[in-house]
Protein backbone atom coordinates (compact mmCIF):
# COMPACT_ATOMS: atom_id res chain seq x y z
CA UNK A 1 0.00 0.00 0.00
CA UNK A 2 1.31 3.43 -0.93
CA UNK A 3 2.17 5.89 1.81
CA UNK A 4 0.28 9.17 2.03
CA UNK A 5 3.42 10.99 0.96
CA UNK A 6 3.74 8.85 -2.19
CA UNK A 7 0.07 9.33 -3.01
CA UNK A 8 0.40 13.08 -2.54
CA UNK A 9 3.42 13.22 -4.86
CA UNK A 10 1.57 11.20 -7.50
CA UNK A 11 -1.44 13.49 -7.26
CA UNK A 12 0.79 16.55 -7.57
CA UNK A 13 2.50 15.09 -10.64
CA UNK A 14 -0.85 14.40 -12.28
CA UNK A 15 -2.04 17.90 -11.48
CA UNK A 16 1.10 19.37 -13.04
CA UNK A 17 0.62 17.25 -16.17
CA UNK A 18 -3.00 18.32 -16.42
CA UNK A 19 -2.09 21.99 -15.90
CA UNK A 20 0.67 21.87 -18.53
CA UNK A 21 -1.62 20.17 -21.03
CA UNK A 22 -4.44 22.63 -20.34
CA UNK A 23 -2.12 25.61 -20.73
CA UNK A 24 -0.77 24.27 -24.01
CA UNK A 25 -4.25 23.37 -25.26
CA UNK A 26 -5.19 27.05 -25.56
CA UNK A 27 -2.13 27.74 -27.70
CA UNK A 28 -2.95 24.61 -29.69
CA UNK A 29 -6.46 25.90 -30.44
CA UNK A 30 -4.92 29.15 -31.67
CA UNK A 31 -2.88 27.17 -34.20
CA UNK A 32 -6.07 25.95 -35.86
CA UNK A 33 -6.96 29.49 -36.89
CA UNK A 34 -3.59 29.90 -38.61
CA UNK A 35 -3.84 26.88 -40.92
CA UNK A 36 -4.29 27.88 -44.56
CA UNK A 37 -6.04 25.34 -46.77
CA UNK A 38 -6.28 25.30 -50.54
CA UNK A 39 -7.16 22.74 -53.18
CA UNK A 40 -5.13 23.33 -56.35
CA UNK A 41 -6.88 23.24 -59.75
CA UNK A 42 -5.64 19.67 -60.28
CA UNK A 43 -7.25 18.53 -57.01
CA UNK A 44 -4.12 18.35 -54.81
CA UNK A 45 -4.84 19.43 -51.22
CA UNK A 46 -2.40 21.93 -49.65
CA UNK A 47 -2.24 22.69 -45.92
CA UNK A 48 0.12 25.42 -44.68
CA UNK A 49 0.80 26.46 -41.08
CA UNK A 50 3.22 29.39 -40.60
CA UNK A 51 5.58 29.01 -37.59
CA UNK A 52 8.36 31.55 -38.17
CA UNK A 53 10.32 30.86 -34.97
CA UNK A 54 13.27 29.45 -36.97
CA UNK A 55 14.27 29.71 -40.66
CA UNK A 56 13.33 26.09 -41.37
CA UNK A 57 10.30 24.54 -43.06
CA UNK A 58 9.07 20.95 -42.91
CA UNK A 59 7.36 19.30 -45.85
CA UNK A 60 5.10 16.25 -45.95
CA UNK A 61 3.64 14.67 -49.09
CA UNK A 62 0.95 12.18 -48.12
CA UNK A 63 -0.25 9.62 -50.66
CA UNK A 64 -3.58 8.10 -49.64
CA UNK A 65 -2.45 4.58 -50.46
CA UNK A 66 -0.85 1.72 -48.56
CA UNK A 67 -0.78 -2.01 -48.14
CA UNK A 68 -4.56 -2.11 -47.65
CA UNK A 69 -5.01 -1.14 -51.32
CA UNK A 70 -3.07 -4.12 -52.64
CA UNK A 71 -4.47 -7.30 -54.14
CA UNK A 72 -3.42 -10.93 -54.22
CA UNK A 73 -0.46 -11.67 -56.55
CA UNK A 74 0.82 -8.10 -56.16
CA UNK A 75 1.43 -7.55 -52.44
CA UNK A 76 4.30 -5.19 -51.63
CA UNK A 77 3.65 -2.72 -54.47
CA UNK A 78 2.99 0.24 -52.16
CA UNK A 79 6.34 -0.22 -50.45
CA UNK A 80 8.18 -0.86 -53.73
CA UNK A 81 6.98 2.43 -55.18
CA UNK A 82 8.06 4.30 -52.05
CA UNK A 83 11.62 3.17 -52.85
CA UNK A 84 11.20 4.13 -56.50
CA UNK A 85 10.18 7.69 -55.63
CA UNK A 86 13.81 8.42 -54.66
CA UNK A 87 15.31 7.14 -57.92
CA UNK A 88 14.93 10.37 -59.88
CA UNK A 89 13.03 11.58 -62.91
CA UNK A 90 13.40 12.09 -66.65
CA UNK A 91 15.80 14.95 -65.92
CA UNK A 92 17.26 14.05 -62.51
CA UNK A 93 19.39 10.93 -62.24
CA UNK A 94 19.84 10.20 -65.93
CA UNK A 95 22.93 10.47 -68.12
CA UNK A 96 20.96 9.97 -71.34
CA UNK A 97 17.22 9.48 -70.92
CA UNK A 98 16.56 8.14 -74.43
CA UNK A 99 19.26 5.48 -74.18
CA UNK A 100 18.30 4.74 -70.59
CA UNK A 101 14.64 4.11 -71.46
CA UNK A 102 15.63 1.87 -74.36
CA UNK A 103 17.93 -0.12 -72.08
CA UNK A 104 15.24 -0.41 -69.40
CA UNK A 105 12.74 -1.67 -71.98
CA UNK A 106 15.21 -4.39 -72.96
CA UNK A 107 15.77 -5.17 -69.26
CA UNK A 108 11.99 -5.49 -68.75
CA UNK A 109 11.66 -7.92 -71.67
CA UNK A 110 14.48 -10.03 -70.28
CA UNK A 111 12.80 -10.11 -66.86
CA UNK A 112 9.44 -11.09 -68.37
CA UNK A 113 11.08 -14.02 -70.14
CA UNK A 114 12.79 -15.09 -66.91
CA UNK A 115 9.55 -14.66 -64.95
CA UNK A 116 7.58 -16.73 -67.45
CA UNK A 117 10.04 -19.59 -67.15
CA UNK A 118 10.04 -19.38 -63.34
CA UNK A 119 6.23 -19.68 -63.36
CA UNK A 120 6.06 -22.44 -65.96
CA UNK A 121 4.20 -25.55 -64.86
CA UNK A 122 4.66 -28.33 -64.02
CA UNK A 123 8.22 -27.05 -63.51
CA UNK A 124 10.75 -24.72 -65.18
CA UNK A 125 13.71 -25.90 -67.21
CA UNK A 126 16.85 -25.43 -65.01
CA UNK A 127 19.17 -24.86 -67.96
CA UNK A 128 16.83 -22.35 -69.56
CA UNK A 129 16.48 -20.55 -66.23
CA UNK A 130 20.24 -20.25 -66.02
CA UNK A 131 20.47 -18.79 -69.53
CA UNK A 132 17.59 -16.35 -69.03
CA UNK A 133 18.99 -15.20 -65.67
CA UNK A 134 22.39 -14.49 -67.25
CA UNK A 135 20.76 -12.51 -70.07
CA UNK A 136 18.67 -10.53 -67.58
CA UNK A 137 21.69 -9.61 -65.46
CA UNK A 138 23.55 -8.46 -68.55
CA UNK A 139 20.66 -6.17 -69.52
CA UNK A 140 20.47 -4.88 -65.95
CA UNK A 141 24.11 -3.84 -66.06
CA UNK A 142 23.58 -2.12 -69.39
CA UNK A 143 20.62 -0.08 -68.10
CA UNK A 144 22.58 1.06 -65.04
CA UNK A 145 25.25 2.65 -67.23
CA UNK A 146 22.89 5.52 -67.99
CA UNK A 147 21.75 6.35 -64.46
CA UNK A 148 22.86 8.20 -61.34
CA UNK A 149 20.26 7.05 -58.83
CA UNK A 150 21.69 9.14 -56.00
CA UNK A 151 21.14 12.43 -57.83
CA UNK A 152 17.86 13.30 -56.11
CA UNK A 153 19.35 12.83 -52.64
CA UNK A 154 22.51 14.74 -53.57
CA UNK A 155 20.57 17.84 -54.62
CA UNK A 156 18.78 17.91 -51.28
CA UNK A 157 21.90 17.23 -49.22
CA UNK A 158 23.74 20.11 -50.93
CA UNK A 159 20.82 22.39 -50.10
CA UNK A 160 20.69 21.55 -46.40
CA UNK A 161 17.89 19.00 -46.26
CA UNK A 162 17.40 17.09 -43.00
CA UNK A 163 15.30 14.07 -42.10
CA UNK A 164 14.95 12.97 -45.73
CA UNK A 165 12.86 9.81 -45.55
CA UNK A 166 9.58 8.06 -46.30
CA UNK A 167 7.47 5.25 -44.92
CA UNK A 168 4.76 2.92 -46.15
CA UNK A 169 2.12 1.51 -43.82
CA UNK A 170 -1.19 -0.26 -44.22
CA UNK A 171 -3.05 3.05 -44.70
CA UNK A 172 -0.63 5.50 -46.33
CA UNK A 173 2.68 6.26 -48.01
CA UNK A 174 4.37 9.41 -46.69
CA UNK A 175 7.41 11.37 -47.93
CA UNK A 176 8.97 13.93 -45.62
CA UNK A 177 11.97 16.16 -44.98
CA UNK A 178 12.89 19.69 -43.88
CA UNK A 179 14.78 22.45 -45.68
CA UNK A 180 15.95 26.00 -44.97
CA UNK A 181 12.92 28.24 -45.48
CA UNK A 182 14.43 29.93 -48.55
CA UNK A 183 14.34 26.57 -50.38
CA UNK A 184 10.56 26.34 -50.77
CA UNK A 185 10.73 26.64 -54.55
CA UNK A 186 13.40 23.94 -54.75
CA UNK A 187 11.20 21.57 -52.74
CA UNK A 188 8.16 22.31 -54.90
CA UNK A 189 10.13 21.82 -58.12
CA UNK A 190 11.61 18.50 -56.97
CA UNK A 191 8.33 17.20 -55.56
CA UNK A 192 6.35 18.22 -58.62
CA UNK A 193 8.93 16.56 -60.88
CA UNK A 194 9.18 13.25 -59.02
CA UNK A 195 5.41 12.79 -58.94
CA UNK A 196 4.94 13.90 -62.55
CA UNK A 197 7.95 12.37 -64.33
CA UNK A 198 9.27 9.48 -62.23
CA UNK A 199 11.71 7.00 -63.74
CA UNK A 200 11.68 3.63 -62.02
CA UNK A 201 15.38 3.01 -62.57
CA UNK A 202 17.22 0.15 -60.87
CA UNK A 203 13.79 -1.37 -60.28
CA UNK A 204 14.84 -5.02 -60.07
CA UNK A 205 17.97 -4.22 -58.07
CA UNK A 206 15.83 -2.38 -55.52
CA UNK A 207 13.44 -5.32 -55.32
CA UNK A 208 16.43 -7.43 -54.26
CA UNK A 209 17.09 -4.91 -51.47
CA UNK A 210 13.46 -5.17 -50.31
CA UNK A 211 13.54 -8.96 -50.39
CA UNK A 212 16.66 -8.94 -48.24
CA UNK A 213 14.85 -6.57 -45.87
CA UNK A 214 12.04 -9.13 -45.69
CA UNK A 215 14.50 -11.98 -44.99
CA UNK A 216 16.09 -9.99 -42.18
CA UNK A 217 12.68 -9.28 -40.65
CA UNK A 218 11.70 -12.92 -40.79
CA UNK A 219 14.92 -13.90 -39.04
CA UNK A 220 13.22 -12.58 -35.88
CA UNK A 221 10.83 -15.09 -34.28
CA UNK A 222 8.28 -12.45 -33.26
CA UNK A 223 8.14 -11.14 -36.83
CA UNK A 224 7.53 -14.66 -38.12
CA UNK A 225 4.71 -15.02 -35.60
CA UNK A 226 3.07 -11.74 -36.66
CA UNK A 227 3.40 -12.73 -40.34
CA UNK A 228 1.20 -15.73 -39.54
CA UNK A 229 -0.93 -14.07 -36.86
CA UNK A 230 -2.59 -11.43 -39.04
CA UNK A 231 -3.82 -13.80 -41.78
CA UNK A 232 -5.44 -15.80 -38.98
CA UNK A 233 -6.95 -12.77 -37.23
CA UNK A 234 -8.35 -11.36 -40.50
CA UNK A 235 -10.25 -13.65 -42.83
CA UNK A 236 -10.83 -11.08 -45.59
CA UNK A 237 -9.50 -7.55 -44.96
CA UNK A 238 -6.12 -6.65 -46.46
CA UNK A 239 -4.74 -5.83 -43.02
CA UNK A 240 -4.06 -9.57 -43.12
CA UNK A 241 -1.16 -9.06 -45.56
CA UNK A 242 2.09 -7.63 -44.19
CA UNK A 243 2.99 -4.37 -45.98
CA UNK A 244 6.34 -5.57 -47.27
CA UNK A 245 4.56 -8.22 -49.33
CA UNK A 246 4.95 -11.94 -49.89
CA UNK A 247 8.29 -13.21 -51.22
CA UNK A 248 6.75 -14.83 -54.30
CA UNK A 249 4.96 -11.59 -55.22
CA UNK A 250 8.12 -9.53 -54.72
CA UNK A 251 10.05 -11.89 -56.98
CA UNK A 252 7.44 -11.66 -59.74
CA UNK A 253 6.31 -8.00 -59.70
CA UNK A 254 7.26 -6.09 -62.86
CA UNK A 255 8.22 -2.49 -63.46
CA UNK A 256 5.00 -2.05 -65.46
CA UNK A 257 2.94 -3.08 -62.43
CA UNK A 258 4.70 -0.42 -60.36
CA UNK A 259 4.21 2.15 -63.12
CA UNK A 260 0.49 1.34 -63.25
CA UNK A 261 0.36 1.62 -59.44
CA UNK A 262 1.86 5.10 -59.68
CA UNK A 263 -0.60 6.19 -62.37
CA UNK A 264 -3.57 5.05 -60.31
CA UNK A 265 -2.62 6.16 -56.81
CA UNK A 266 -0.28 9.12 -57.29
CA UNK A 267 -2.69 11.40 -59.09
CA UNK A 268 -3.10 14.87 -57.60
CA UNK A 269 -6.54 14.09 -56.19
CA UNK A 270 -5.00 11.36 -54.04
CA UNK A 271 -2.22 13.54 -52.60
CA UNK A 272 -2.05 15.95 -49.68
CA UNK A 273 0.83 18.32 -48.99
CA UNK A 274 1.36 19.74 -45.49
CA UNK A 275 3.92 22.53 -45.00
CA UNK A 276 4.76 23.84 -41.53
CA UNK A 277 7.45 26.32 -40.53
CA UNK A 278 8.88 29.61 -41.72
CA UNK A 279 6.59 30.03 -44.71
CA UNK A 280 4.34 32.80 -46.01
CA UNK A 281 1.19 31.14 -47.41
CA UNK A 282 0.40 34.05 -49.70
CA UNK A 283 3.84 33.97 -51.32
CA UNK A 284 3.97 30.16 -51.34
CA UNK A 285 0.70 29.41 -53.14
CA UNK A 286 1.73 30.64 -56.63
CA UNK A 287 4.93 28.58 -56.36
CA UNK A 288 3.02 25.48 -55.31
CA UNK A 289 0.51 25.92 -58.13
CA UNK A 290 3.33 26.31 -60.66
CA UNK A 291 5.17 23.11 -59.71
CA UNK A 292 2.69 20.82 -57.97
CA UNK A 293 0.05 21.81 -60.51
CA UNK A 294 1.93 19.71 -63.11
CA UNK A 295 0.89 16.48 -61.38
CA UNK A 296 -1.95 14.91 -63.38
CA UNK A 297 -5.32 15.33 -61.65
CA UNK A 298 -6.55 11.79 -62.24
CA UNK A 299 -9.50 10.35 -60.38
CA UNK A 300 -9.55 9.64 -56.65
CA UNK A 301 -9.28 5.82 -56.51
CA UNK A 302 -11.92 3.80 -54.76
CA UNK A 303 -10.91 2.30 -51.44
CA UNK A 304 -11.07 -1.40 -50.61
CA UNK A 305 -14.52 -2.93 -50.99
CA UNK A 306 -13.98 -6.04 -48.87
CA UNK A 307 -15.27 -5.71 -45.30
CA UNK A 308 -13.98 -7.97 -42.55
CA UNK A 309 -16.93 -10.11 -41.37
CA UNK A 310 -17.67 -10.57 -37.66
CA UNK A 311 -15.52 -13.24 -36.05
CA UNK A 312 -17.60 -16.22 -34.90
CA UNK A 313 -15.10 -18.18 -32.82
CA UNK A 314 -11.78 -17.85 -31.04
CA UNK A 315 -8.76 -18.46 -33.26
CA UNK A 316 -5.36 -19.69 -32.09
CA UNK A 317 -1.94 -20.04 -33.65
CA UNK A 318 1.02 -21.68 -31.91
CA UNK A 319 4.52 -21.46 -33.33
CA UNK A 320 7.23 -23.75 -31.96
CA UNK A 321 10.62 -22.04 -31.87
CA UNK A 322 13.81 -22.20 -29.78
CA UNK A 323 13.39 -18.52 -28.88
CA UNK A 324 11.82 -17.20 -25.68
CA UNK A 325 8.04 -17.46 -25.18
CA UNK A 326 5.88 -14.69 -26.61
CA UNK A 327 2.13 -14.10 -26.39
CA UNK A 328 -0.12 -11.82 -28.44
CA UNK A 329 -3.90 -11.55 -28.07
CA UNK A 330 -5.94 -9.52 -30.56
CA UNK A 331 -9.56 -8.35 -30.39
CA UNK A 332 -11.39 -6.85 -33.35
CA UNK A 333 -12.36 -3.20 -32.95
CA UNK A 334 -13.85 -0.41 -35.13
CA UNK A 335 -11.90 2.17 -37.15
CA UNK A 336 -10.55 5.61 -36.23
CA UNK A 337 -13.82 7.35 -37.10
CA UNK A 338 -15.87 5.33 -34.65
CA UNK A 339 -17.13 7.45 -31.69
CA UNK A 340 -15.30 5.09 -29.31
CA UNK A 341 -11.87 5.47 -30.91
CA UNK A 342 -10.44 7.49 -28.00
CA UNK A 343 -12.04 5.09 -25.53
CA UNK A 344 -9.82 2.36 -26.97
CA UNK A 345 -6.80 4.62 -26.37
CA UNK A 346 -7.78 5.02 -22.72
CA UNK A 347 -8.44 1.29 -22.39
CA UNK A 348 -5.02 0.44 -23.83
CA UNK A 349 -3.27 2.83 -21.47
CA UNK A 350 -5.06 1.56 -18.37
CA UNK A 351 -4.27 -2.04 -19.27
CA UNK A 352 -0.78 -1.83 -20.74
CA UNK A 353 0.53 1.73 -20.79
CA UNK A 354 3.81 1.37 -18.92
CA UNK A 355 4.75 0.58 -15.32
CA UNK A 356 1.61 2.05 -13.81
CA UNK A 357 -0.69 -0.10 -15.94
CA UNK A 358 -2.77 -2.98 -14.62
CA UNK A 359 -1.07 -5.68 -16.66
CA UNK A 360 2.41 -4.55 -15.63
CA UNK A 361 1.52 -4.34 -11.96
CA UNK A 362 -0.25 -7.71 -11.98
CA UNK A 363 1.89 -9.87 -14.30
CA UNK A 364 5.32 -8.28 -13.85
CA UNK A 365 5.47 -6.82 -10.33
CA UNK A 366 3.07 -8.91 -8.27
CA UNK A 367 2.84 -12.37 -9.85
CA UNK A 368 6.29 -12.34 -11.51
CA UNK A 369 4.78 -14.10 -14.54
CA UNK A 370 6.08 -11.76 -17.25
CA UNK A 371 9.14 -9.72 -18.14
CA UNK A 372 7.15 -7.39 -20.37
CA UNK A 373 3.51 -6.48 -21.05
CA UNK A 374 1.88 -4.01 -23.40
CA UNK A 375 -1.48 -3.07 -24.89
CA UNK A 376 -2.06 -1.07 -28.06
CA UNK A 377 -5.36 0.40 -29.29
CA UNK A 378 -4.53 -0.79 -32.80
CA UNK A 379 -1.55 -2.48 -34.42
CA UNK A 380 -1.74 -2.31 -38.21
CA UNK A 381 -3.90 0.54 -39.50
CA UNK A 382 -6.63 2.93 -38.43
CA UNK A 383 -8.62 3.76 -41.54
CA UNK A 384 -10.51 0.46 -41.38
CA UNK A 385 -11.57 -1.79 -38.47
CA UNK A 386 -8.46 -3.14 -36.76
CA UNK A 387 -7.30 -5.14 -33.78
CA UNK A 388 -6.81 -4.11 -30.15
CA UNK A 389 -3.59 -5.89 -29.20
CA UNK A 390 -2.19 -7.20 -25.90
CA UNK A 391 1.31 -8.71 -25.64
CA UNK A 392 3.38 -10.41 -22.97
CA UNK A 393 6.80 -12.06 -22.65
CA UNK A 394 6.81 -14.82 -20.05
CA UNK A 395 9.35 -14.74 -17.22
CA UNK A 396 11.93 -17.50 -16.84
CA UNK A 397 10.21 -20.66 -15.63
CA UNK A 398 6.75 -19.26 -16.48
CA UNK A 399 4.52 -20.06 -19.43
CA UNK A 400 2.37 -18.39 -22.04
CA UNK A 401 -0.64 -20.20 -20.56
CA UNK A 402 -0.04 -18.63 -17.14
CA UNK A 403 0.34 -15.16 -18.68
CA UNK A 404 -2.75 -15.66 -20.82
CA UNK A 405 -4.96 -16.60 -17.88
CA UNK A 406 -3.64 -13.68 -15.81
CA UNK A 407 -4.44 -11.30 -18.69
CA UNK A 408 -8.00 -12.63 -18.93
CA UNK A 409 -8.39 -12.09 -15.19
CA UNK A 410 -7.52 -8.41 -15.67
CA UNK A 411 -9.86 -8.13 -18.65
CA UNK A 412 -12.67 -9.59 -16.54
CA UNK A 413 -12.00 -7.02 -13.80
CA UNK A 414 -12.12 -4.07 -16.18
CA UNK A 415 -15.46 -5.32 -17.52
CA UNK A 416 -16.98 -5.70 -14.07
CA UNK A 417 -15.68 -2.67 -12.18
CA UNK A 418 -15.27 0.88 -13.48
CA UNK A 419 -11.71 2.19 -13.56
CA UNK A 420 -10.90 4.60 -10.73
CA UNK A 421 -11.07 8.36 -11.04
CA UNK A 422 -7.31 8.45 -10.40
CA UNK A 423 -6.64 6.02 -13.25
CA UNK A 424 -8.83 7.99 -15.66
CA UNK A 425 -7.25 11.29 -14.68
CA UNK A 426 -3.76 9.87 -15.13
CA UNK A 427 -4.54 8.36 -18.52
CA UNK A 428 -6.03 11.61 -19.80
CA UNK A 429 -3.06 13.64 -18.59
CA UNK A 430 -0.57 11.24 -20.22
CA UNK A 431 -2.57 11.11 -23.46
CA UNK A 432 -2.61 14.89 -23.66
CA UNK A 433 1.11 15.20 -22.98
CA UNK A 434 1.91 12.47 -25.50
CA UNK A 435 -0.16 14.32 -28.08
CA UNK A 436 1.53 17.60 -27.19
CA UNK A 437 4.94 15.94 -27.57
CA UNK A 438 3.99 14.69 -31.04
CA UNK A 439 3.39 18.31 -32.03
CA UNK A 440 6.66 19.59 -30.58
CA UNK A 441 8.17 20.01 -34.04
CA UNK A 442 7.10 21.41 -37.37
CA UNK A 443 7.36 17.93 -38.85
CA UNK A 444 5.15 16.47 -36.11
CA UNK A 445 2.42 19.02 -36.82
CA UNK A 446 2.69 18.52 -40.59
CA UNK A 447 2.32 14.76 -40.13
CA UNK A 448 -0.73 15.15 -37.89
CA UNK A 449 -2.41 17.57 -40.30
CA UNK A 450 -1.93 15.25 -43.27
CA UNK A 451 -3.07 12.18 -41.37
CA UNK A 452 -6.20 13.84 -39.97
CA UNK A 453 -7.11 15.05 -43.46
CA UNK A 454 -6.85 11.57 -44.93
CA UNK A 455 -7.79 9.21 -42.10
CA UNK A 456 -10.57 11.33 -40.59
CA UNK A 457 -11.62 13.31 -43.65
CA UNK A 458 -10.70 16.76 -42.34
CA UNK A 459 -7.50 18.21 -40.87
CA UNK A 460 -9.62 20.05 -38.29
CA UNK A 461 -10.26 16.73 -36.54
CA UNK A 462 -6.69 16.97 -35.27
CA UNK A 463 -7.70 19.94 -33.14
CA UNK A 464 -10.61 18.05 -31.58
CA UNK A 465 -8.45 15.30 -30.11
CA UNK A 466 -8.01 16.88 -26.68
CA UNK A 467 -11.75 17.42 -26.34
CA UNK A 468 -12.44 13.80 -27.32
CA UNK A 469 -10.00 12.52 -24.69
CA UNK A 470 -11.58 14.78 -22.07
CA UNK A 471 -15.03 13.40 -22.90
CA UNK A 472 -14.15 9.76 -22.12
CA UNK A 473 -15.78 8.45 -18.93
CA UNK A 474 -15.18 5.41 -16.74
CA UNK A 475 -18.53 4.04 -17.91
CA UNK A 476 -17.35 4.34 -21.53
CA UNK A 477 -14.32 2.22 -20.71
CA UNK A 478 -16.44 -0.47 -19.04
CA UNK A 479 -18.93 -0.51 -21.92
CA UNK A 480 -16.24 -0.85 -24.61
CA UNK A 481 -14.40 -3.51 -22.62
CA UNK A 482 -17.60 -5.58 -22.40
CA UNK A 483 -18.31 -5.37 -26.14
CA UNK A 484 -14.71 -6.03 -27.17
CA UNK A 485 -13.22 -8.67 -24.87
CA UNK A 486 -15.44 -11.57 -25.88
CA UNK A 487 -13.83 -14.98 -26.37
CA UNK A 488 -15.37 -15.31 -29.84
CA UNK A 489 -13.80 -11.96 -30.83
CA UNK A 490 -10.21 -12.85 -30.03
CA UNK A 491 -7.24 -14.33 -31.84
CA UNK A 492 -4.39 -15.74 -29.77
CA UNK A 493 -0.87 -16.21 -31.09
CA UNK A 494 2.14 -17.53 -29.22
CA UNK A 495 5.68 -18.74 -29.53
CA UNK A 496 6.21 -21.91 -27.50
CA UNK A 497 9.86 -22.53 -26.69
CA UNK A 498 11.28 -25.77 -28.07
CA UNK A 499 14.85 -27.11 -27.71
CA UNK A 500 17.23 -25.91 -30.38
CA UNK A 501 18.20 -28.58 -32.91
CA UNK A 502 21.69 -29.86 -32.22
CA UNK A 503 24.23 -29.27 -34.94
CA UNK A 504 25.60 -32.37 -36.60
Amino acid sequence: MRTLKTAALAAAALAMLAFSAAAWAQNFKDLEKQVVEKTLPNGLKVLILPRPSAPVTSFVTYADVGGVNEIQNATGLAHIFEHMAFKGTTTIGTLDIAKEKAAMDKEDQAFLALRAERLRRPKPDPEKLKQLDAAFKKDQEEAQKFSDTGAFDKILEINGASGLNAFTSFDQTVYHYSLPSNKLELWAALEGDRFTNPVLREFYKEKDVIMEEKRMGESRPTMRLFNDFFPVAYSAAMYRSWVIGSMSDLQAITRKQATDWFAKYYCARNLTVAIVGDVDPKAAMPILEKYLGTIPAGQKPEGPITVEPPQRAEKRIIMDDPSQPFLVIGYHRPDINDPDDTVYEVLADVLGGGRSSRLYKSLVKEKKLALYTAAMPTFEGEKFPGIFTIMAVANKGKTNAECEQAIYAELDKIQQEPITAEELEGVKARAKMKFVDSLDSNMGIAMQLAMAQNLEGDWREMFKYLDRIDAVTADDVTRVAKTTFAKSNRTVGMIETTPAKSEK
